[in-house]
């Protein structure tokens, strides 16, 4: 299930307020600036962060 790209544009990681880079592979939304990953349910973010987990570029 792909994210709608007007959604993408307003979403910001939790965080750190940045912008998150969608894996649609994954279902994630990924901020590599800090390393993690949120995931999406039934195309839902769960953008808590307490449910972010470690994320890098070797991560699948």
């Amino acid at each position: 299930m792909s994210l709608d790209p007007k959604l993408l544009d307003v979403l910001v990681c939790p965080q750190d307020k940045g912008p998150l880079e969608y894996k649609e592979d994954e279902q994630l939304l990924v901020n590599e600036r800090i390393g993690v990953a949120y995931r999406i349910d039934d195309g839902i973010p769960v953008l808590l962060i307490d449910e972010a987990v470690p994320y890098t570029n070797t991560h699948k």
